[in-house]
């Protein structure tokens, strides 16, 4: 079959992203073309209600309510998005995800102090078991007990000696027992999950895919993500991340502490938050105060300008910066 031909070139990669928390279960559908890129579509975004006590933190209590959340939200898809391969992940809270960053060169080192090279295949193996060891010291529980991702970089095949001095290997880890009931519960409802993502960090990359569209090139801005474990936030310029912050933390006094130290004394452009808004009113804390303690303005996440005038959504969860979440985890599904 030629490559050319049409109906090869209109076909779409779909994915899903799937929320699991207290307000019920958000999913949302997004779909790109195969062949030649062009814009994600949103394809589908709903939620089903979910009772409070089905859920302790990070913990699954009651299996069966979610697992019928999931079986609702997924038999509302329209065809296309039933009919498709879905990619599906689901995010874990990002309280019980622990995040660490060892430099390479003293996570590995020789007796002479020189880091360990990766392998041919640019693979650092030997370096697991330490990866665990240290996951295990910084988490406090034991390595059986967890789930561990890793990588290291910034990393090029060809990386010199200098450059393996400056790799970082960034470890995620998360109590084994939340990640295997995410992904039972998954299967009792019919549902294989291709990735479990820490929520910040996919509400991180929704506030990303926003602000491309919404501000001009190379300005500096800040993204917050409003979890019930306390407002996470990043500082961006030239689309890395320069800073982060968390709150409430040791260091930080109050909120107003935190975002100063996040904008340093850089100018911020523009700040995009996302989450449940609701629990910033809990602290007498609002959008106007972020604005003035950054100097710039502040847009809240929202799936509406990401729309399709053609699918036509819900509107009230098009304008719910909580589906932040469920939105970077279908980007994920689509982009891998």
């Amino acid at each position: 079959m030629s490559l050319l031909n049409p109906l090869l070139l209109g076909a779409r990669r779909y994915a899903a992203g799937v929320d699991v928390h207290a307000r019920g279960v958000t999913l949302v559908v997004l779909s790109q073309r195969v062949f030649g890129g062009g814009p994600l579509r949103i394809e589908w975004l709903g939620r089903v209600p979910l009772a409070r006590e089905a859920l302790a933190g990070a913990e699954i209590v009651d299996r069966a309510a979610l697992v019928a959340a999931l079986q609702a939200a997924f038999g509302a898809l329209p065809r296309a998005c039933a009919e498709a391969s879905l990619r599906c992940a689901m995010a874990l809270p990002t309280g019980a995800t622990l995040l660490a960053s060892v430099p390479l060169a003293r996570l590995a080192a020789h007796p002479h102090g020189v880091a360990e090279p990766a392998d041919a295949s640019g693979l650092y193996t030997q370096l697991e078991p330490l990866v665990l060891a240290e996951a295990e010291r910084v988490a406090g529980i034991e390595r059986h007990e967890l789930a561990v991702d890793w990588r290291v970089g910034p990393l090029a095949l060809d990386c010199n000696l200098a450059c393996a001095q400056e790799a970082k290997v960034m470890i995620a880890a998360t109590a084994r027992a939340y990640l295997e009931s995410r992904v039972e519960c998954a299967a009792m409802a019919g549902i294989a999950l291709c990735a479990l993502d820490d929520e910040g960090h996919a509400a991180l990359r929704a506030m990303r895919h926003a602000a491309a569209f919404e501000l001009p090139p190379h300005e500096a801005w800040a993204a917050l993500w409003v979890g019930s474990d306390g407002v996470h936030g990043w500082f961006l310029a030239d689309d890395s991340i320069v800073r982060t912050m968390r709150f409430p933390a040791l260091e930080h006094t109050d909120l107003v502490e935190a975002l100063r130290d996040l904008a340093g004394s850089e100018q911020t452009g523009c700040a995009f938050v996302a989450g449940d808004l609701a629990l910033l009113r809990g602290v007498h804390f609002s959008l106007a105060d972020i604005g003035d303690v950054l100097g710039c303005p502040v847009l809240p996440f929202e799936c509406a300008p990401l729309a399709d005038a053609d699918h036509p959504l819900e509107t009230h969860l098009l304008h719910d910066p909580a589906c932040a979440v469920a939105f970077g985890l279908a980007m994920r599904g689509v982009h891998e």
